[in-house]
């Protein structure tokens, strides 16, 4: 590290002009990066996907992963739709929204017999427009479907629009870009690092994840030329690229400001403040480099998954951390030299050591064993909820905000048809079979309804539609959608597509190989972590810790985004009744790498002190170190959390309820590994460990010498 830094030092105008271009090229292409992002979400191999690409092929891009619009009617009592007038009204109305290569069925059609109500006064409708490929797929055909609804009456009564769609706000506008998210963020990071320098150098940190964020975006751009990435990256690398770049920076120019109050570092003198600049980076720089390492090897979980949705979110969260370091350890030395001393104005005397995490560390180094169980026991409980997780996506009735959409549904369950009218399976099954599977179909137990209606038909392919009773993300929606789909196997050449099936199909492929990669990531963490710290005990440590943290953030998603503990109150939003299926993936991912990165400053620093004491010929350095590590690492590690909670705070913005599900764990995640894992359980065990935390057998400690701080 030494020796690349004496070499960007003596080359700063051209590392410079590199970076300049990398941002200027970035910034100016963003733009046209994020318009080539995809909103597919493709299971190669998997019979769902083989039944969705049928109906895209065949069927105009109708249906599949897309849930139909559903129009209600009750006509008035003394009127039933046995009525020829009301029966050929309603036909008219169907064929008049129903667009041009659409799809739709109806009662006034044939195969559409169970779509009225048992009273007979209920109709509901099922209309598939073609979708386009993006996060409102129904945008073109919407507007024009709703005119003609709402100047449309049946027997006198009014016909209501609502459905999955609808509800859920997929076409209530137009994509948004995160520039308005990632200001804030900027703001709230602003604020943070005002407090915590009370100088110009404040703007540092900020300056550089103004460099990573438009540089990442020029390498995501090279990725989509490819293979399809996810329209979620842009969020991830506006928003996660800007706490990870400024949690980074944050440390270094903490540590430079440590290092120009030592002697040999200080003054105007050229040779000291380049000094000053080579020691920061061989130590934080170090800690930076372990750090990114780590979260990148957490983030490879994802690229091997067998998703293509996912790998290229592991691919954009890769360059994050990899984009954030070297900004960290190239640009940010040469501002420091160049500009640190005019930018730390007004100028005060810096305090390593912060009082009042001494005042905890001292503490917890006295009453390990307590602090270690009250942490833990709390920690256990928010993680406990956990146990009830349910993966699925949310629930119809639980999108609803009031409203007529929210109260049309409403009247759909209410009378008879099933929640999982909003979503159906959709069968692609050759003709020569559709009677006789439709009938096994609608027999079984959990089905709420089917239709068949012979114009679904195309190139010898015949389409069912059939509905659960409950919701196909609750426990019993979700067995009859497997027992429908298990039947549908049985039938030769017949495919089971739409959204229950899909997210049947994406919970085996995520999680179904999850024990391998999960020991990948661990065995790899351990392994760079071990040579780093020179330890075989902390990294075992850090990874417990990180386990047991990221099982609190998914108890607190459970609390509040399933069973609905605060979501209307946080966000304005219901709860979903679930919790979305790739969330918690990809939340391991993402928090894993980054609680490890408090973990690491922190054990990096309590080693350092270590190594300092024992060459002082002191014996027992433990409870001193871990004194010494938090001190000057807690007031760090709570500012640079409390900005990259502030940055996953603003993704909670995202208009998508998906991302905000996301940035609730990875909200929470990060809360609780600062305070309660990193400020009392992780120091609390280092204590009770002692001398053990630094055994490392021999036989490793070969050819590493040159790792030691």
């Amino acid at each position: 590290m030494e020796r690349m830094t004496r070499w960007v030092l003596s080359h700063r105008l051209p590392v410079v002009l590199v970076w300049v271009v990398l941002t200027l090229a970035g910034g100016a292409l963003t733009g046209g990066t994020i318009d080539r992002l995809s909103y597919e979400s493709r299971l190669p191999g998997k019979t769902s996907q083989a039944a969705d690409d049928i109906l895209d092929q065949r069927f105009s891009r109708t249906g599949g992963k897309n849930a139909p619009l559903l129009l209600v009617v009750t006509v008035p009592k003394g009127t039933t739709l046995d009525n020829g007038e009301v029966r050929e009204q309603w036909g008219d109305l169907i064929a008049e929204v129903t667009p041009e290569g659409g799809r739709s069925v109806s009662y006034a059609g044939p195969g559409g017999e169970s779509l009225v109500s048992r009273d007979k006064r209920t109709t509901v409708a099922l209309v598939y427009p073609p979708a386009a490929p993006s996060e409102t797929p129904y945008a073109q055909s919407l507007p024009g479907i709703r005119t003609v609804v709402e100047h449309t009456r049946i027997a006198g009564a009014p016909v209501e629009l609502t459905g999955q769609p609808i509800l859920s706000g997929r076409d209530s506008g137009a994509a948004r870009s995160p520039i308005h998210e990632t200001l804030i963020g900027a703001l709230g990071a602003l604020v943070v690092l005002a407090l915590v320098f009370a100088s110009g150098l404040a703007i540092a940190p900020l300056l550089m994840a103004a460099v990573a964020i438009p540089t990442t975006f020029l390498l995501v751009r090279g990725i989509t030329g490819i293979t399809d990435v996810s329209f979620i990256v842009q969020f991830l690398v506006a928003l996660i690229g800007l706490g990870i770049a400024i949690d980074y920076s944050l440390l270094i120019v903490t540590r430079w400001r440590e290092e120009r109050q030592k002697p040999g570092c200080g003054g105007a003198d050229p040779a000291a403040r380049r000094e000053a600049v080579v020691r920061t980076v061989a130590s934080a720089g170090r800690a930076v480099l372990l750090s990114g390492a780590t979260v990148a090897i957490s983030l490879a979980a994802l690229v091997v998954l067998p998703v293509p949705f996912l790998r290229s979110v592991g691919y954009a969260g890769l360059l994050i951390p990899l984009v954030c370091v070297a900004v960290a350890v190239t640009l940010l030395p040469v501002a420091l030299y160049s500009w640190g001393d005019a930018l730390d104005r007004p100028r005060r005397v810096h305090r390593p050591d912060s009082r009042l995490w001494s005042r905890i560390a001292e503490l917890t180094t006295r009453r390990p064993a307590l602090c270690a169980l009250l942490s833990g026991a709390v920690l256990l409980a928010l993680a406990a909820p956990v146990l009830a997780l349910r993966l699925g996506e949310p629930a119809t009735s639980s999108l609803a905000q009031g409203g007529k959409p929210a109260a049309s549904f409403q009247r759909i369950v209410d009378a008879g048809f099933g929640e999982g009218i909003a979503q159906p399976l959709e069968v692609v099954v050759p003709a020569a079979g559709q009677e006789a599977l439709h009938a096994k179909l609608a027999g079984l137990d959990g089905i709420a309804g089917s239709v068949a209606p012979a114009d679904w038909a195309r190139g010898g392919q015949r389409v069912i539609d059939v509905w659960t009773t409950a919701a196909s993300s609750s426990g019993a929606g979700r067995s009859a959608v497997t027992e429908a789909m298990d039947l549908a196997e049985e039938t030769p050449g017949a495919r089971v597509g739409g959204g229950p099936a899909t997210d049947v199909d994406f919970i085996d492929a995520v999680y179904g190989s999850l024990g391998p990669i999960l020991a990948f990531v661990a065995l790899l963490t351990f392994a760079v972590l071990a040579r780093t710290l020179r330890s075989i005990v902390l990294p075992l440590k850090a990874l417990f810790l990180n386990a047991l943290s990221t099982c609190a953030a998914y108890g607190v998603v459970v609390l509040v985004w399933q069973k609905g503990y605060g979501s209307e109150a946080l966000f304005d939003t219901p709860a979903i009744g679930a919790v979305t299926i790739w969330v918690p993936m990809a939340v391991f991912a993402f928090l894993f790498g980054l609680s490890m990165d408090y973990e690491v400053f922190i054990l990096h620093r309590i080693r350092e002190t270590h190594l300092e004491l024992t060459a002082q010929g002191e014996r027992d350095t433990t409870a001193r170190s871990v004194v010494t590590g938090i001190s000057r690492t807690g007031r760090l590690v709570t500012s640079a959390a409390l900005i990259l909670f502030l940055a996953f705070t603003a993704l909670a913005g995202i208009p998508i309820t998906d991302v905000k599900v996301f940035a609730t764990a990875l909200a929470a995640g990060i809360l609780i590994d600062a305070t309660l894992v990193r400020g009392l359980l992780a120091p609390a065990l280092v204590t009770l460990l002692g001398r053990a935390n630094w055994w490392f057998p021999r036989w490793s400690r070969r050819g590493s010498a040159s790792q030691r701080a």
